[in-house]
């Protein structure tokens, strides 16, 4: 498949399952996108949530057993879109973020291509 992510465009990724971040990020990679940062823990994902930069964040819900919430809050204070993984569809996502993007795991390659160009397009 051709790289379809925009030039420089940067994704911050946090997935606990260190395969899946693998194959997530080399799925991102493929699509053109470059990895800005990736936390498998909610202490990890909150450190880099505020100290990098980047254009688009891919959170999975449930890290470790814990709620990603207050990462996306933190993501959401600074103004940049993200997108929810989950296996447990649109009714896992914590209620106050139901609005927002999510792939339901496991995702093919176009999807995440096209979940992340319309998160982009819409910020």
């Amino acid at each position: 498949m051709t790289a379809t992510g925009l030039p420089g465009r940067s994704v911050f990724l946090v997935e606990d399952e260190v395969m899946i971040r693998m194959m997530v990020a080399d799925m991102l990679e493929e699509l053109g996108y470059k990895i800005a940062a990736e936390a498998g823990d909610i202490t990890e994902a909150m450190r880099l949530a505020h100290a990098t930069e980047f254009d688009i964040a891919i959170l999975d819900v449930n890290v470790n057993g814990k709620v990603i919430s207050p990462v996306a809050d933190v993501i959401k204070a600074k103004g940049c879109p993200f997108i929810f993984a989950t296996g447990y569809g649109s009714s896992g996502l914590p209620e106050q973020y139901r609005d927002r993007p999510a792939l339901q795991k496991p995702f093919q390659l176009d999807a995440l291509g096209k979940t992340i160009e319309a998160a982009l397009r819409g910020s």
